[in-house]
Order: C-alpha cells, then sequence, then structure tokens
C-alpha cells in the first residue's frame, strides 16, 4: 500500500509541476540545421557528428564536482558550412554572429570572432556525450557546452538550429 501510495504521489506532484514521469521525459531533435550566411548549409544528424573527430572539456557541476562532455567543435561544424571564418573572416565577416537555437525556443548568440582561432579562440563543443554515455532527455541529445563561460547560460540544451547572420549596414 505505501508503495503504490509514494508512486502516484510522485507522479501527481511531478505532473503539477510541469514535469512528465521519466518514461515520458522529452528528447532533442535528433539532427542539427546549419543554415544562414554560408556556403553549403546542411543538416547533420546526431550520427552524422558521432563519426566526425571529437574533444573533450571539463567543467564543474551545480554541486562543485567535474562533468566531461565529449563534441565536435562548433568551429568545425561552422567550417564545414563554409561560414567565413579564418581568411574569409575579415571586413564585413567581422560584423557576423551565430545564432543557436533549441527546440523549447531559447536563444543564444556567438560573435564568429569568439570562435576564430586568430581572434577569440573560443572552445565551443556541439556535445552528443557527458562522461561518456550519449546525453539524455532534456539534456540532448545535442547541446552546446561553453566550458570558458562563468555562467552556463549560453550551453543550449536540445540544440535544434545554428543561424549564420551577417550584419548588413
Amino acid at each position: 500500500m505505501f508503495l503504490r501510495f509514494s508512486i502516484l504521489t510522485a507522479v501527481t506532484v511531478a505532473l503539477a509541476f510541469g514535469q512528465a514521469p521519466a518514461q515520458q521525459a522529452k528528447t532533442g531533435p535528433s539532427s542539427i540545421t546549419i543554415s544562414g550566411d554560408v556556403d553549403s548549409p546542411l543538416t547533420l544528424s546526431v550520427e552524422d557528428l558521432g563519426k566526425m573527430p571529437h574533444e573533450t572539456v571539463s567543467i564543474p557541476d551545480q554541486d562543485g564536482t567535474n562533468v566531461e562532455y565529449e563534441g565536435v567543435p562548433l568551429r568545425d561544424i561552422l567550417t564545414k558550412a563554409g561560414a567565413p571564418l579564418g581568411g574569409k573572416l575579415r571586413g564585413k565577416a567581422l560584423a557576423s554572429y551565430v545564432l543557436a537555437k533549441a527546440q523549447d525556443g531559447y536563444q543564444v548568440v556567438f560573435a564568429l570572432g569568439e570562435l576564430d582561432p586568430a581572434f577569440g579562440n573560443e572552445k565551443i563543443l556541439i556535445a552528443d556525450k557527458r562522461d561518456g554515455k550519449p546525453l539524455f532527455g532534456f539534456q540532448g541529445p545535442l547541446r552546446l557546452v561553453c566550458p570558458n563561460d562563468k555562467a552556463g547560460a549560453r550551453s543550449v540544451r536540445m540544440l535544434e538550429t545554428l543561424e549564420v547572420v551577417r550584419l548588413q549596414k
């Protein structure tokens, strides 16, 4: 009787706070689309990203322990799509940014100069693994990880699209 009450209570509380039971947890899109001011817009599946060279970063979790994320550098994916990086990142192209969008509508921005090795050289990953395991539920399957950000607000979970935008003035 107690076990039945505990499970029923847990489900009721979870639903009251807008959370689905674990078996109904949301997951993000199974691919990412790169579009905008790029030479070769593309869509990469989680499997495509899994075949690309990965890097690992370690960042502190909320409880102070370190978490390891593995993924493809954002810069590599943008280069594959033909974003103006490297020798192309000059003049008006320096007024370009990347708009990262999540499945739930959350959006963040990165200046292209932040990502380019000749400028900010930020190591930002499109992660598909956390501590050696695929990202789960609301975390993934893809997540932007920004290890040098002091706050985690630009580490977009359930990443869906990257749009390169060149400001025209």
